[in-house]
């Protein structure tokens, strides 16, 4: 069962009609999708009392475009329960044969189509979801190796199919959440692709967002070069999703415990990775400590060594301090009436020694500049050295090449004389030939 239509006198369309409505977007307006457990109850808006719920609800019962957003937010939840369900009881990586997977991403292009404003084109009017899901390049920089895929796949062609392997490579990089609820929280940008009452404008297009994290559960391999994406049908097969007498009773019993399962895998996975993102913060913490401790570490020891060579020289400066007053003491009491002079003496000494030592520093400076100068020089002739002989190389390989070349003029010269002396030869021997012929014509002719 392919699909559900309401029962009417009309006759039936023909496969060609139904194929073409198939690839638009299949919406269940005149039924109410309702979820009893894991099943699919659809009901008749007629046989449905419209009388309010004691909930407060801000929607119209009878506005279709509810009820459409409200079918699609049932289909994926089933659709995603179901997917989680049957991959776990499966065990195994899923491929894209899988069932259940491609029933998923139907449904996921049923409720990215809801609501899509008609862009008009040279070619008609398109309708395409792939230019709402190009903005997650733009809000995260981590879809960009997503977008560059799609766009590097040689198969697809058109904008639908692109918008399908995009959804594809999200699901393998189980991010496709993360990336729903960043296209869902700007509605600004949303506006310019969506009308107002779109699914994923409104509350429903939020809640898919948050079902869509369960699916982090999963390991998907899907290969997409073989298969044709652009020209795909995108139908529910509702026959997965039907209520059966039979089969609720068995399935109702298990729907606690794997809901329990689900739970706690999630709720694991989740402290997981703040348990790995502590770490990896506590890590570098960790390696940023130990760089600082290592230079306090190397500060510290050369700290130690000026403290060391400090109170040295203040041991020495004391020692000599002492000695020096000490002799002062000594030459006061020794001769106090002489000092002034020597006062004079050593001053005048001391004068003569800056100014020595000022002209030696000026001279030092002069033959450091002149050194300098020199040297400058000598690399300047080292420079013009290194060029003369290079450029004597270079005459040497010519005179080389030119002596080469006159041995081979020479030779080709002799073997030119050579070549005119045989030819002269020649001749003369055809001048003795033509005149031994012409005698012997005249004979010939005197006979």
């Amino acid at each position: 069962m392919s699909d559900l239509t309401p029962q009417s006198e009309a006759p039936t369309p023909t496969t060609d009609k139904i194929t073409q409505a198939a690839r638009e977007t299949i919406y269940l307006c005149n039924f109410r999708v309702s979820v009893d457990g894991e099943w699919l109850c659809l009901r008749e808006l007629n046989d449905i009392s419209l009388t309010p719920d004691p909930e407060p609800t801000h929607e119209d019962p009878k506005d279709p475009i509810a009820i459409e957003r409200l079918n699609l937010m049932n289909m994926a939840k089933l659709s995603i329960k179901g997917l989680i369900e049957s991959a776990l009881n499966l065990g195994r990586t899923l491929d894209s044969d899988y069932a259940p997977l491609q029933q998923f991403f139907v449904v996921m292009e049923h409720c990215l189509k809801h609501g899509l404003k008609s862009k008009k084109t040279f070619l008609g009017q398109n309708k395409s979801f792939w230019g709402p899901l190009e903005l997650v390049e733009k809000l995260t920089p981590e879809a960009g190796e997503i977008t560059a895929s799609v766009k590097d796949l040689p198969g697809l062609k058109t904008p639908l199919g692109r918008g399908r392997a995009w959804l594809r490579l999200a699901l393998m990089q189980k991010k496709l959440s993360d990336y729903m609820k960043t296209i869902i929280n700007r509605k600004d940008l949303l506006s310019e692709f969506y009308e107002p009452n779109a699914l994923m404008m409104e509350e429903e297009g939020a809640v898919i967002a948050g079902l869509l994290v369960g699916l982090n559960v999963i390991d998907a391999n899907l290969c997409m070069k073989g298969e044709d994406l652009d020209s795909q049908v995108g139908v529910i097969d509702f026959s997965m999703y039907l209520k059966d007498s039979t089969h609720s009773s068995k399935s109702t019993e298990g729907d606690g415990q794997i809901t329990a399962i689900l739970d706690q895998k999630n709720y694991v996975e989740e402290l997981n990775r703040h348990l790995s993102a502590s770490v990896n913060n506590l890590q570098a913490k960790v390696d940023a400590l130990e760089k600082s401790n290592t230079k306090l570490t190397e500060e510290l020891a050369v700290a130690n060594n000026r403290i060391i060579t400090l109170q040295e020289e203040m041991e020495r400066g004391k020692e000599e301090s002492s000695y020096l007053v000490e002799s002062s003491h000594k030459a006061s009491r020794a001769d106090g009436t002489a000092n002034g002079q020597v006062l004079g003496e050593t001053r005048k000494q001391l004068k003569e020694e800056t100014q020595l030592r000022l002209d030696v520093e000026k001279e030092l400076e002069v033959q450091i500049g002149m050194k300098q100068e020199m040297e400058l020089s000598m690399k300047m002739l080292e420079k013009d050295i290194c060029e003369k002989h290079d450029a004597l190389v270079e005459l040497r390989q010519q005179l080389d090449e030119m002596r080469t070349l006159n041995h081979e003029l020479s030779i080709k010269s002799q073997s030119s004389e050579a070549g005119a002396k045989q030819k002269s030869d020649i001749i003369s021997r055809l001048e003795e030939k033509t005149n031994q012929m012409g005698s012997t014509i005249k004979q010939l002719e005197s006979r």
